[in-house]
């Protein structure tokens, strides 16, 4: 846990970047106000979370996982909330499968580049193997060649 107050503020850029998008072009907001906004996002978020944290340890788990934060949504009465939340959680789990697909597109291109280059190793040691192979028939063909002339 935070030692101090201040210490669970949420970061300034962050809070000032919110209000910039929440507000029209134009519209000024004081330092004091900033401040009063990062504190009361950063309430918020303690409360979801402390209500969120009720509801894993209702069902004996340790984790919280975001049914509990929908069901703390919910119990702090922030019903209007809920739809765009799962809205955007959808798109987050649809962001992250997307990205393991990605990974795993990645991982098999790795490995069949590293397949093909195996193949071309074995094929380029076989070449080299043939053409010793065949270096000493000449060789012993040209000696024959000048042993009967």
């Amino acid at each position: 846990m935070a030692e101090r107050p201040e210490d669970l503020n949420l970061p300034n850029a962050v809070i000032t970047r919110i209000i910039k998008e929440a507000l029209p072009d134009g519209v000024n907001v004081s330092k004091e106000a900033r401040r009063a906004i990062s504190q009361a996002a950063s309430v918020f978020v303690l409360y979801a979370t402390s209500c969120a944290n009720n509801f894993a340890m209702k069902a004996k788990r340790k984790t919280l996982n975001a049914g509990d934060v929908l069901s703390a949504m919910e119990e702090m009465e922030f019903e209007r909330f809920l739809e765009p939340l799962r809205e955007a959680l959808e798109v987050y789990k649809k962001g992250q499968k997307g990205k393991k697909e990605v990974s795993e597109q990645k991982r098999k291109d790795r490995e069949k580049k590293t397949d093909s280059e195996n193949d071309k190793s074995r094929e380029e040691e076989e070449e080299e193997e043939e053409r010793m192979d065949e270096e000493p028939e000449a060789e012993n063909e040209a000696e024959e060649e000048d042993v009967e002339n």
